[in-house]
């Protein structure tokens, strides 16, 4: 007999599931190293992942 399988998890819409991303500020440190940053999605907090819809209250199925 074969196991339930999970539902795929939601993709967040906003990033596309690259949720922390590093950006170059531009130009190097005297050691030659770049200057970044990283930046979370601010729609999914860095999770990748956006929350399963909820049904609405008295749809039909």
């Amino acid at each position: 007999m074969t196991q339930p399988t999970l539902p795929a998890p939601r993709i967040c819409p906003a990033c596309d599931g690259f949720a922390t991303v590093a950006i170059t500020l531009g130009g190097r440190d005297s050691h030659g190293h770049l200057h970044t940053i990283t930046v979370d999605c601010q729609a999914c907090h860095g999770t990748g992942t956006a929350p399963a819809r909820r049904d609405r209250e008295g749809a039909r199925a």
